[in-house]
């Protein structure tokens, strides 16, 4: 992802008044007898997102042009702010190192992925979070924060915990972050209509999320 990424965020105004979330693909089979059968096609969820409900003025319409003729149109990705999912707990709370379990040490094993985790009883599903904020990560072995810098350090373009030292077998190892959705835009083409806009029509900029 690192040569076609761009480690930049789409505008934030804009951003806070788009529309998306969440895309599953599932195939269903309806039997002879009525029953079903269900099957997933995915083993992750995609995340789809228009922003153009989030464009109120002109010069907001001409930030998302200069971002868009920068991008090159779908060739390069970049970060999203998605409001309604982008931090380890709650959207309103601020993040604690206890938020998310994202390893186990071994003793030897010195990198762990951050992750986020959806549920709990009956089926949990696992994402990976490949684009942390720079300096929101804070982590903790069996309850106890670390020291970011001197016990870890976390790369903000992936993801990745590294611990200095390796936590020791059996320890649980727990960290809380804010972070940004990976997408790209969902078209090469930014039909804009003034006359329509200035009337109160808003353009579609669709934005489709890039799974890690």
């Amino acid at each position: 992802m690192a040569s076609d990424f761009h480690e930049v965020r789409f505008p934030l105004d804009v951003s806070l008044g788009s529309r998306g979330g969440p895309v599953r693909r599932t195939d269903i089979v309806t039997l002879a007898s009525g029953r079903e059968h269900r099957n997933s096609r995915w083993a992750q969820s995609r995340r789809r997102y228009d922003a153009g409900l989030g464009v109120r003025t002109i010069d907001a319409l001409h930030a998302v042009i200069v971002f868009f003729e920068e991008r090159r149109g779908k060739l390069y990705g970049f970060r999203f702010r998605d409001r309604t999912d982008w931090r380890s707990g709650q959207p309103s709370k601020e993040p604690t190192p206890m938020d998310q379990r994202i390893g186990t040490g071994d003793g030897a094993r010195r990198e762990f992925q951050l992750v986020k985790t959806y549920g709990s009883s009956f089926a949990p599903y696992l994402r990976t979070i490949a684009k942390p904020v720079g300096g929101s990560v804070r982590v903790a072995v069996n309850g106890i924060e670390q020291a970011v810098g001197s016990a870890f350090n976390c790369d903000p373009a992936t993801g990745l915990v590294t611990f200095s030292v390796p936590p020791n077998g059996g320890a649980v190892i727990t960290a809380g972050y804010a972070f940004d959705v990976p997408v790209r835009f969902d078209t090469d083409e930014l039909d804009i209509d003034l006359s329509a806009f200035e009337a109160g029509a808003i353009p579609q900029i669709p934005l489709i999320e890039i799974v890690p």
